[in-house]
Formats: structure tokens, C-alpha cells, sequence
């Protein structure tokens, strides 16, 4: 075989290896989306996403399709979304938002909107530490949306937000311990500090709502300006109806 006919076999191999990408890819907009927060997603503006749909202002609808500059990469076999937000150094999170894609099914052939360089917040191993309001791993995320889940699955999601908030409150107090883990396993006077640790509902599957409300959380979004605590309306302990009021939502009540 000479060298050109074997030049040319290897690059017709190497390329029925290599996933198809393009240049431009379609968003479907969420609520709480905003032009601003998309261009954080997809590390462009406000303005260049404006002139891509021709766009005449800043307001979008949730469902609204919109034209962003991003690869789009196609599953392979033994594809994972861990596995491709590593492979391109982008968080989970951001490639579970560019995709409206909160479960772990995907298959082969699938196309996938890879976020840009905006969204990256390091590697998202268990291990690997992202940068929010607090250093947190992927693991860490994953422990605090179970904790939200468990504990106001059924309220608003402001609510959500704040429970996971108040976590993140703590681990800034130095009254508390400074990691998300230490917080939520706390034991004082040999109680845990969360029923659903004490119960086992801490150990359920996270809600799509309750990571994005985690995600918020870390990320300094905190709708109580500072709680520590939070409760149920329906509790009947003095104490902690004595504590400032920062908050009520739905059902929760969040105090200082």
C-alpha cells in the first residue's frame, strides 16, 4: 500500500470515529431564563443573541427556540453526560441546562448542545471543586438537592432555593461546620440537625427542580438575605418561633 492510499485510509477511519459537530445550535428557552443568563451559557452577549434571532428587544417566553453559536456533539456508545461534560471541562449542570436535560437517559446518535466557555466551572468530578458562593464538588450538589428535595418537594420554588440557602448560610458561619456534608450530617445533643437524615429520605433521588434550586443556591441566589434555620408552619417549637422572621414560603417558614 503507498503512502497516499494509506494516508487516506487513516483519515476515513479517524473520521468514522470522531462525532459530528456544527457551529450553531437551537435553545429552548425556560422560565426564569433571561437573554443575559443565556449568553452566560453560551460565553456570548445579550446583543449577539439578539442580533442571531433578530430580535427587536430583551423579552423572550418560555418555549421560544433561540439560535446560539455552540458545537453540537452526537452520543456515542458508553457515552454518559458525566462522561461528555469531562470530556469538553464544562460542569454537569451546564450541559444538563443547554439541554432542557435533567434525567441521565440519552442515546446513541443523540444530539447534544455542548454550553461555551462561560459556562465552565472546572472539572465536575466528585471530586473536583467548583467555584460558587462556596467551594463545592459535584457530589456536594448532589447532597444538598436531596436535602431539598426531602425537605420541600412539594413547596414553591423559592422555597426550594432558600432550603438550600440556609446550607449554605451555615457553612459560612463559623458556628457551624464549613463543608455542605458537615451541615447537613450535623449531629447536636445526638439529634441531627435535618429529619431527612435522621429518616433516610436524605438517600432519595434529587427532583429536576431541587438541583437547579441547588445550583441557585451555591451560586449565591438566597430569597431569606441570610436564615440560618428554617421549619415548618406547623411546628410547635418555641424557640425557634422566638428567631427573627426572614422568610415564609408556601408552607416553610425561615428565620434568622
Amino acid at each position: 500500500m503507498n503512502r497516499k492510499v494509506k494516508v487516506f485510509f487513516a483519515v476515513l477511519v479517524l473520521s468514522s470515529l470522531v462525532p459530528t459537530f456544527a457551529s450553531a445550535a437551537t435553545y429552548t428557552v425556560v422560565k426564569g431564563d433571561s437573554l443575559y443568563t443565556i449568553g452566560q451559557l453560551f460565553g456570548t452577549t445579550s446583543s449577539n443573541i439578539m442580533n442571531q434571532n433578530g430580535l427587536k428587544s430583551t423579552v423572550i417566553h418560555p418555549g421560544q427556540k433561540l439560535n446560539v453559536s455552540a458545537d453540537v456533539y452526537t452520543v456515542q456508545k458508553g457515552d454518559s453526560l458525566y462522561l461528555i461534560a469531562k470530556k469538553y471541562g464544562i460542569s454537569l449542570y451546564s450541559l444538563r441546562k443547554a439541554n432542557g436535560k435533567w434525567d441521565d437517559l440519552i442515546y446513541v446518535g443523540q444530539n447534544l448542545i455542548i454550553p461555551g466557555q462561560a459556562a465552565k466551572t472546572g472539572s465536575v468530578g466528585a471530586t473536583a471543586t467548583n467555584k460558587g458562593v462556596i467551594p463545592y464538588t459535584q457530589s456536594d450538589l448532589d447532597l444538598l438537592a436531596r436535602l431539598i428535595t426531602a425537605e420541600a418537594n412539594n413547596q414553591p420554588y423559592t422555597a426550594k432555593v432558600a432550603v438550600g440557602a440556609v446550607v449554605v448560610n451555615r457553612v459560612k458561619d463559623s458556628r457551624f461546620p464549613n463543608t455542605i456534608s458537615g451541615v447537613i450530617y450535623e449531629k447536636s445533643y445526638g439529634y441531627y440537625q435535618f429529619t431527612p437524615v435522621q429518616n433516610g429520605m436524605i438517600n432519595k433521588p434529587a427532583s429536576q427542580d431541587a438541583i437547579k434550586a441547588a445550583y441557585d443556591a451555591l451560586n449565591g441566589v438566597d430569597p431569606t438575605k441570610g436564615a440560618l434555620y428554617f421549619f415548618d408552619n406547623s411546628a410547635t417549637n418555641k424557640w425557634l418561633w422566638s428567631k427573627p422572621l426572614a422568610l415564609r414560603s408556601g408552607d416553610m417558614v425561615y428565620v434568622y
